[in-house]
């Protein structure tokens, strides 16, 4: 079975999130975690595919949200481009490709915040996957240097990895 990450992470926050995730998932199976910036855009062979990145302004990041990020801070952001561009560069998904979105934002309720990964479950599903799971949001810290993962985050993102993992393992045994 192969399973790949994709992850946009503007501070690193979002990395560790896919990395967490990848944690829980290999309980059942192998995970790949690529940065955006390295996606394949051929997912011919993918059992699952897992899509996340940060929330900015209620949505997926977009190229001027990127630099108003990278403004704040005195260090290159992780990555470059966004999952947003990376969607719209794929064509039609495999057939029965199973996929998931999480996203990272503050602990707010969703509608002061919205949530990436909303609108990416969305385009996965338009392109013809089949979502797994629930869009997922995992919380992080409001400043740029205090941006990394709330307390108990990283292990509900292993949990929310594990389920995808056996749920996954179920539909392609």
């Amino acid at each position: 079975m192969r399973i790949v990450i994709v992850f946009e992470s503007m501070f690193g926050a979002t990395e560790k999130f896919a990395r967490a995730i990848a944690d829980g998932i290999a309980v059942s199976a192998g995970a790949e975690v690529v940065n955006v910036d390295d996606a394949p855009t051929d997912l011919t062979g993918v059992d699952l595919l897992v899509v996340g990145g940060p929330t900015h302004v209620h949505g997926m990041t977009r190229a001027a949200t990127r630099t108003s990020a990278a403004d704040q801070v005195a260090y290159e952001m992780r990555s470059k481009t966004g999952i947003r561009e990376w969607l719209g560069s794929l064509g039609p998904l495999p057939h029965d490709l199973v996929v998931a979105a999480f996203d990272t934002r503050i602990d707010k309720p969703r509608v002061f915040t919205g949530a990436a990964s909303l609108g990416a479950a969305k385009r996965l599903s338009r392109l013809g996957g089949r979502l797994a799971a629930p869009a997922e949001s995992f919380f992080v810290g409001t400043e740029p240097v205090d941006v990394g993962p709330e307390p108990g985050e990283l292990a509900r993102a292993e949990a929310w990895g594990a389920a995808l993992g056996a749920a996954v393992l179920r539909t392609v045994s």
